[in-house]
């Protein structure tokens, strides 16, 4: 946690040449929520309390879900103490939605209690449902990105509202690709309820992975 740190991160991922065009239109509904409570160098029952304040929200929404709890003590938990929650939902469909929310940095800011924090998360989860689309708003800009970077084919994906961060990706990216998306909005029916939907299509600018394996 914040400031002090003290973990470490290990990250791997497959060598890629292409990336194939996508057709992400229909969200489909949501079936199930899991998440992650997690606390270090606090006590064991903080993380217990999320759960049960976010519970409290989302049981009114959906019956199956299942939050789980993460607390580490002693030379494993880092140099700071905090916590926080992190959910997903998940769709019939395959796709995920996802909220997250952590307690302020020691020494930063006024003190959150674990029940705030958890019925906010659930809250913001909520709204990225009613947001809606394949893609939630964090990760908007990454998936327009990577239908930016994909082979010389047409690629669709629903989005809800746009993001301001995501309106002005936008701006770089056809700033240094030439690259412009169709953006049709939707207006929602009796098939995507929430807020407008975005179709967003764009042709692949056909880029390659030229990266070599260096002995």
């Amino acid at each position: 946690m914040p400031p002090g740190g003290g973990g470490e991160v290990f990250f791997s991922c497959p060598v890629r040449k292409l990336l194939k065009p996508i057709q992400l239109t229909d969200p489909g509904k949501i079936k199930r929520i899991r998440g992650m409570a997690y606390s270090v160098r606090v006590s064991p029952q903080i993380a217990n309390r999320i759960v049960e304040s976010s519970r409290s929200i989302l049981n009114k929404f959906i019956p199956d879900i299942y939050i789980y709890t993460d607390h580490m003590k002693g030379i494993n938990s880092g140099k700071s103490p905090g916590f926080g929650l992190s959910l997903v939902a998940e769709t019939t469909n395959g796709t995920f939605l996802s909220a997250e929310l952590a307690s302020n940095p020691q020494g930063q800011g006024t003190a959150v209690l674990p029940e705030d924090l958890g019925r906010n998360c659930a809250k913001l989860l909520l709204e990225e449902i009613y947001r809606g689309g394949c893609v939630d708003s964090t990760n908007q800009s990454l998936v327009l990105l990577l239908m930016t970077l994909g082979q010389q084919d047409v690629s669709k994906v629903l989005l809800g509202p746009l993001s301001p961060y995501t309106i002005e990706f936008l701006r770089h990216l056809k700033s240094f690709f030439q690259i412009m998306f169709k953006i049709e909005t939707k207006p929602c029916g009796e098939e995507l309820k929430g807020g407008e939907k975005v179709l967003m299509t764009c042709v692949g600018v056909g880029f390659s992975n030229l990266s070599k394996t260096i002995k």
